[in-house]
């Protein structure tokens, strides 16, 4: 990446101890609790940047040590400038070396298997994905609609995306069956709305379902 430029940098968080450890919680808040919708508080210097949800977890999760894949929208932005700036992070171009990945879409994630699965040994060294979606909207007519099963659900949950094709969901959900088959490796997920996160842990099991009613968890 080419020099920093300044002029293209705004704040961060506020309160960056406080608001950083705020976000930490509920980023552990969402994969305990997969597909559960959690609310971020979003600071005005936040807000300007590509999904500011996925920016505020990303000032908490990344540090020096830390390297960051994007897709090629985020990477030109002046986004790619305030993060590396405030996390002193470093970009790479290869998806396997990312600890963390932030994805425009879901119409422009790579294969989950291009990044990092860890080893058993060390499973923790995979790679987790911040995808951008618009939103968890419920709309009984739609078919974008996700049941999910598994540790931290009580019998099943249920997720809207309703602004994702079914063409784009099956993609990313064949996919996920064969993440979820490296179990104890494998990518986690972060889908992030606006002001809003989900988490898919590598543990969930992911369906489709086809206009059933939103639960919030």
């Amino acid at each position: 990446m080419p020099t920093i430029d300044l002029s293209k940098v705004g704040a961060g968080f506020n309160d960056p101890v406080h608001d950083s450890q705020q976000v930490f919680r509920n980023s552990l808040q969402a994969l305990s609790h997969p597909g559960e919708i959690v609310g971020l508080t979003i600071h005005k210097g936040i807000l300007k940047h590509t999904q500011p949800s996925a920016a505020a977890l990303l000032l908490a999760l990344l540090d020096s040590d830390s390297r960051l894949w994007t897709t090629p929208t985020i990477a030109a932005s002046d986004t790619a400038h305030w993060i590396v700036f405030h996390t002193n992070c470093k970009l790479v171009t290869n998806p396997a070396e990312a600890d963390f990945a932030w994805i425009e879409s879901i119409e422009d994630l790579p294969e989950l298997s291009s990044f990092n699965q860890g080893t058993d040994e060390y499973p923790e060294l995979s790679t987790t994905c911040l995808i951008n979606v618009t939103g968890f909207e419920s709309d009984t007519d739609a078919q974008q609609n996700l049941t999910l099963q598994g540790p931290g659900i009580p019998d099943t949950r249920q997720l809207s995306l309703g602004s994702v094709s079914i063409t784009q969901l099956n993609h990313f959900l064949s996919q996920w069956r064969a993440n979820k088959l490296l179990f104890p490796k494998g990518v986690d997920v972060f889908l992030c709305a606006p002001h809003q996160i989900a988490g898919l842990p590598r543990t969930v099991h992911l369906s489709r379902t086809e206009s059933t009613p939103f639960n919030k968890g």
